[in-house]
């Protein structure tokens, strides 16, 4: 079904007409067109690069799929329409064709290493597991892999690789042969830092890794 929308189209400030079909917008009219909206300001639906609807507030796995769906609304009330869930504890991909919600881009669980991460929240195994472990990702979510390539070592008191480099590395290749892309975390403690030193940013990018 085609949808009409006439508003004000930002960033211009002139009010124009424009039709929805499918995933299309255009401005050829289209026939027999629903009209939903005759006024007002128009412009894209905003996308949510980088959120865990699988978490609840407070930082607990969520309970069920209504919990899930109910965190993806307020979203999509704010104006979001694309969603990059970057790891859930919890597998909701009864949602990924919800069109109560918005586009879902989600990974599965984060992979982890051993008493490195925040509990409950992702998947903790030793180096020689990890492969095998973002394969299983990579199938439980539908489109991404997300690997916690830094966090705190209490070891230095400080941010720290997770892995070595062929652990590393293997992990990259393994969501790459799932068809999938492999991510890397930083820790909020640095979020004010301009630089995160060779041990951490361009030691990963080199095997691979992109930023979330």
């Amino acid at each position: 079904m085609a949808l009409h929308v006439r508003g004000v189209l930002l960033p211009d400030d002139e009010e124009r007409d424009l039709w929805l079909v499918g995933d299309t917008v255009t401005f050829t009219p289209v026939p027999d067109a629903e009209t939903i909206a005759g006024g007002g300001y128009v412009l894209p639906g905003l996308v949510d690069a980088h959120c865990h609807i699988g978490i609840a507030p407070g930082g607990a796995p969520i309970s069920g799929i209504a919990e899930a769906k109910e965190l993806a609304a307020k979203d999509r009330d704010a104006g979001v329409l694309a969603i990059r869930d970057a790891g859930s504890p919890y597998p909701y991909p009864q949602l990924d064709d919800d069109p109560d919600v918005p586009r879902l881009a989600r990974a599965g669980r984060h992979v982890a290493p051993p008493k490195r991460y925040l509990r409950d929240i992702g998947v903790e195994v030793g180096a020689p597991d990890v492969p095998a472990e973002v394969a299983a990702q990579a199938r439980a979510g539908n489109g991404w892999v997300k690997l916690v390539g830094d966090w705190i070592d209490r070891g230095v008191g400080d941010l720290a690789p997770a892995w070595d480099a062929a652990t590393l590395t293997a992990a990259v290749r393994a969501a790459q042969a799932a068809g999938r892309g492999s991510r890397r975390t930083r820790s909020p403690r640095r979020r004010w830092r301009c630089s995160y030193g060779p041990a951490s940013t361009a030691w990963s990018t080199a095997r691979g890794c992109r930023w979330t």
